[in-house]
């Protein structure tokens, strides 16, 4: 399990592991939190009172300290798994449903002929589409896009990113992703 670790405002950071968690919590760095604690680490006795130490960690976590602007103005990483995710494993071109395994990243304008690698410019195909399409442009082979790219927002890429998200955790989520969002196209 992971926890979501959020600056002192409520932007998503990053997910951080249970163990990073309790160091955040011990060092009183824990602004606030959101939903009911989930897991429970439990540490040595105290020798004068003979009770245990415990933490209780939070599903979601604001973090004191000043995060730089520029951080929330570049575009979230583009990988093959989030890219797929991101098109719900859809081939944008014959519109079935892959594995990933049979899923390639497309270049809609190819990278040789100067298509940049980006959330914009890149699509899920299947290698049969990918291969008929080649080194061409959609229009020049023909070939229509049954959907098109746009760049997640921070906290779709949150979800993107593939981990086991609780259910309070998918609930903060979504709360700031757009209903035109394809995670909510079933």
């Amino acid at each position: 399990m992971d926890v979501l670790q959020l600056d002192i405002s409520g932007r998503p950071q990053a997910w951080i592991s249970t163990k990073e968690a309790a160091v955040l919590y011990a060092s009183d760095a824990v602004a606030w939190t959101l939903g009911q604690p989930c897991h429970v680490l439990r540490g040595g006795y105290q020798r004068i009172t003979g009770l245990q130490s415990r933490i209780e960690l939070h599903p979601i976590i604001a973090v004191r300290g000043a995060i730089p602007s520029r951080a929330w103005r570049q575009a979230p990483a583009l990988s093959n798994p989030k890219l797929f995710t991101r098109d719900r494993h859809v081939c944008a071109y014959c519109g079935h449903r892959f594995h990933p395994e049979q899923l390639t990243r497309e270049h809609i304008q190819p990278v040789s002929r100067k298509g940049k690698d980006s959330w914009m410019n890149c699509i899920t195909a299947c290698r049969a589409c990918n291969g008929r399409k080649g080194n061409r442009t959609p229009e020049e082979a023909g070939m229509s896009l049954l959907y098109l790219p746009y760049v997640p927002s921070l906290h779709e890429d949150m979800i993107l990113r593939g981990r086991r998200i609780l259910a309070d955790q998918m609930e903060f989520l979504l709360a700031s992703v757009p209903k035109s969002s394809r995670l909510y196209v079933g």
